[in-house]
């Protein structure tokens, strides 16, 4: 998994992603349990990732589109990676996690999990996408736009692939 690819300057771990997204390598047992409670496997890559540093904020938060969202007309952002737990604020199962923003942003409760918050605070999201593949396959990543009646945009074939894709912001405003 995740081959060549280099985490050494990957996470910012600053005191507000440490507080707010970063807990400790999540048990199997932990894994099991969230798994259950949000009714999906996690995919491997996801388990993988989490268990080398278990959710938190990014370097590169920009990711490429093909088509326009509320965000930019090429990329989305990110603000963060969800880790898998329960008692950080941005986990799978915290207090803002997948199942609040399913009961209370409306998101589509078909799709699957969501990972990653973006910076409009809740107006678009990272979801993993389990409509093609079943509640056990693997899903794709997606991007879904609350501002465009909940438009979804496929990001990735899979999580590792989306974090491959993150580019840094500076690559978007170098352009503009």
């Amino acid at each position: 998994m995740f081959e060549g690819f280099d985490f050494t300057n990957f996470w910012d771990d600053s005191a507000y992603a440490l507080e707010e997204y970063v807990s400790e390598p999540p048990s199997d047992e932990l894994i099991s349990s969230v798994e259950q409670e949000l009714g999906y496997k996690l995919p491997d890559s996801y388990i993988w990732l989490m268990k080398q540093h278990n959710g938190g904020i990014p370097v590169n938060t920009c990711f490429s589109t093909n088509t326009p969202t509320s965000w930019a007309d090429n990329h989305i952002a990110i603000t963060g990676i969800f880790g898998i737990g329960r008692e950080k604020t941005y986990s799978l199962c915290g207090e803002l996690g997948s199942q609040f923003m399913i009961d209370q942003w409306e998101y589509p409760d078909n799709i699957g999990v969501a990972i990653c918050d973006c910076p409009s605070a809740g107006h678009d999201m990272i979801f993993l996408d389990y409509r093609e593949c079943g509640s056990q396959g693997e899903p794709q990543v997606v991007h879904i736009d609350q501002e465009f009646d909940y438009k979804i945009t496929t990001l990735a074939d899979n999580f590792e692939e989306f974090i491959r894709g993150l580019v840094n912001e500076e690559d978007f405003l170098l352009e503009d």
